[in-house]
C-alpha cells in the first residue's frame, strides 16, 4: 500500500509521518518511511539543486522537471521495490505536490504538471493520500518558532503562493476524493497524530 502525506509548509506532515511510522513499527507492520524530493541518492543530489536557496534563477519548468525527474528515480530504486515486497510505503510528498506548488502556485497548470509527472511515474497514483490542511500564515508562523527546521528555496514565497496551493490542493481533495482525506493540521499534534494513524490503519485493514 502506498500512503502519502501532503500539505503546505509547516502543516506538520512531516513530523506526524515520522511519530506514525514508529506506532506502526511498533505494531508489527512491514512498513517503510521515505520522501520526496528525495529517498535515495540521485534524488537527493537532486533536491539539493531545487532546494538551494542560492539558485534564485531556477525556472519554473526546469524546477517541474526536477521534481518529476527526482520522484521517477526515487519509484525505480525505493518505492516500487517496496510495494512489490508488501511492503506499506509512506512517503512524505508526492505527485501532489507538484500538481498543488508548481501547477497551481507557480501557474504552470494543473493538467501540464500532471501530464509530465504520469509520464515520470507511469501512471502510479497513492492508494491514501493525507492533507494536512492548514491556513498558510499559521504554517509560516510554525516554522519561524522552529529553529531547527531546514529553511529551504520554498519557504522564501509569498504567503500569496501559499493561498495558492492550498487552494489547488483543496481542489485536488474533490477531484480525486476517492483516495484524499483531509486532516485538519491546526489541532493540537497529538490529536492529529491520532486522527492520522486511525485512518491508516482502517485503510489498512480494509485492504488486507
Amino acid at each position: 500500500m502506498f500512503i502519502t502525506f501532503e500539505g503546505v509548509e509547516g502543516c506538520g506532515k512531516s513530523t506526524v509521518s515520522e511519530i506514525v511510522y514508529k506506532k506502526l513499527l511498533e505494531e508489527k507492520y512491514n512498513v517503510i518511511l521515505t520522501r520526496e524530493p528525495g529517498g535515495v541518492k540521485i534524488a537527493e543530489d537532486i533536491r539539493k539543486i531545487i532546494l538551494d536557496k542560492e539558485n534564485t534563477k531556477l525556472d519554473n519548468r526546469t524546477e517541474a522537471l526536477l521534481f518529476a525527474a527526482s520522484r521517477r528515480q526515487h519509484l525505480v530504486e525505493k518505492v516500487w521495490p517496496a510495494l512489490k515486497e508488501n511492503k506499506i510505503v509512506l512517503c512524505d510528498r508526492f505527485l501532489d505536490s507538484s500538481l498543488a506548488y508548481q501547477g497551481g502556485g507557480k501557474n504552470l497548470g494543473v493538467d501540464e504538471v500532471l501530464h509530465v509527472n504520469l509520464f515520470a511515474t507511469e501512471k502510479t497514483l497513492p492508494d491514501l493520500t493525507l492533507l494536512f490542511d492548514i491556513d498558510p500564515q499559521l504554517g509560516l508562523d510554525r516554522i519561524n518558532i522552529n529553529k531547527n527546521r531546514e529553511v529551504n528555496r520554498l519557504d522564501l514565497e509569498s504567503l500569496n503562493f501559499y493561498n495558492k496551493v492550498r487552494e489547488t490542493f483543496l481542489d485536488l481533495a474533490k477531484i480525486y476524493k476517492d483516495r484524499y482525506v483531509i486532516i485538519d493540521a491546526s489541532k493540537p499534534l497529538d490529536e492529529v497524530v491520532s486522527e492520522t494513524y486511525k485512518i491508516i490503519c482502517e485503510k489498512i485493514n480494509g485492504r488486507s
